[in-house]
């Protein structure tokens, strides 16, 4: 699928004019770095602990156009668990802000049943969901709904990938946390990498590799993905965001990469979709030692991106060889997106 759409994201891209054909040289961008204030932007929101993206107060609930008729759940028809198939293709992102009851802005903004039977619908392949916070009171959050998530969408033969972030603060939470939700029925799991509360970065590298090292010995070395910061913002943009970010250590022990680069933050050359994807790809094969490395690129944000962002983004995820791709995350997802986004289908 993603071959077959290249043509046509390529047709799209010069009628815009868009000028993102060629990744951009790093002596090009110099000028442009953003200041301290132009950080990425990360999965979760907490003012004492991990930044979020999009603050809950200002996060727009995406009106949900006319769609393909809603299909009735199915028996699952799915990847076998935790193997690297859920990471190919088309996925959508959900955080604790979207589905859970104790995070959400107000009850009815509570993402429910019926938007895990719309994203079938509308062709989705794979569900990131956020299973638990660093301030969760309990390991998992709201397991009986997060079951039901699962369920449902295993119901219409979609994947199900649970992510976490954890901020190292204190490891043994995180590591027993990740553990705790790794034996629910999911398909998959990954460890979103960017929390900086450990100030000390020799610290802060020795707990995440010791952290991983043990989730993957626990796990009993099934797949895990990394969702990664993209070295653009740690080598161009910031170099201060993350120095010594350890690529090779984290290769040791994750299988599937997931890098946020999200186009929507930066400015001047960088904003570009298809320079972001493409550069951010090539670099984490490189830094890992992996040409071939699986990539799974997540764009956006949703309410600040365009179509023809998307199409730039899946041009270059095809150029790149990437196995799939998503945009973060579902609530801001416009339904102009879904038709471009289902390029990254996999069939």
């Amino acid at each position: 699928m993603l071959r077959r759409a290249l043509g046509a994201c390529l047709v799209f891209v010069a009628a815009c004019g868009s000028g993102e054909t060629t990744p951009v040289e790093r002596a090009d961008v110099a000028p442009q770095q953003a200041p301290a204030a132009e950080l990425p932007a990360p999965l979760t929101t907490e003012a004492s602990g991990p930044t979020s993206t999009v603050p809950p107060s200002d996060r727009g609930v995406t009106e949900q156009a006319a769609s393909p008729a809603l299909p009735a759940p199915i028996e699952p028809s799915r990847p076998e668990p935790w193997t690297l198939e859920p990471y190919r293709g088309f996925g959508a992102w959900l955080d604790a802000y979207d589905w859970s009851v104790s995070f959400a802005r107000s009850p009815e903004h509570v993402i429910g049943l019926e938007d895990i039977d719309r994203m079938a619908a509308e062709g989705v392949q794979t569900i990131y969901i956020q299973a638990s916070r660093w301030n969760s009171p309990e390991d998992i959050l709201e397991p009986e709904r997060l079951q039901g998530i699962i369920d449902r969408a295993h119901g219409h033969g979609m994947a199900v990938i649970a992510w976490y972030l954890p901020t190292l603060v204190d490891p043994e939470t995180d590591l027993r946390r990740m553990i705790a939700i790794a034996s629910m029925d999911f398909d998959g799991f990954g460890v979103d990498i960017e929390a900086r509360d450990v100030e000390d970065v020799a610290e802060r590298n020795r707990r995440l590799l010791d952290m991983s090292a043990r989730l993957e010995a626990a796990l009993e070395g099934r797949p895990l993905a990394a969702i990664v910061m993209e070295p653009v913002i740690m080598e161009d943009v910031n170099p201060q965001f993350w120095p010594d970010y350890p690529w090779m250590g984290l290769a040791a022990h994750y299988d599937v990469w997931l890098p946020m680069s999200y186009w929507t933050n930066r400015r001047g050359a960088w904003r570009h979709s298809h320079t972001y994807t493409a550069e951010n790809i090539a670099r984490i094969r490189e830094r890992i030692g992996q040409p071939d490395a699986p990539v799974h690129t997540i764009g956006g944000i949703g309410d600040k991106t365009t179509v023809g962002d998307l199409h730039g983004m899946v041009v270059a995820a095809v150029e790149q060889g990437a196995i799939g791709g998503s945009i973060y995350d579902y609530r801001t997802t416009d339904p102009a997106f879904w038709d471009v986004l289902r390029a990254f289908r996999a069939e």
